[in-house]
């Protein structure tokens, strides 16, 4: 398992587009993507999930990836939160 965090720089946090991106990039995945905020968890490829967070700019998230292609995922989805700083 690879565990991270990371910052969410979007202006307006993750709202419905970024939040999309980033279903969409876990469902290509074959990895278990779990998303953490506080003490709130959602799985990485339910848009409500993530949605239900209630993400704002500047909140700090732990990314947890299992899985076959975890490396992978998780250089991939590093680069979505770096390409949005």
């Amino acid at each position: 398992m690879i565990e991270f965090q990371v910052t969410v720089m979007v202006e307006g946090g993750l709202h419905a587009r970024p939040a999309a991106l980033l279903v969409n990039r876990a469902a290509q995945s074959q990895s278990k993507i779990t998303l953490n905020k506080g003490d709130k968890q959602a799985d990485g490829r339910s848009i409500l999930g993530i949605m239900t967070l209630g993400v704002a700019q500047g909140d700090h998230l732990t990314v947890q990836i299992e899985g076959s292609d975890e490396e992978h995922v998780a250089w991939a989805i590093q680069q979505m939160f770096h390409a949005s700083s």
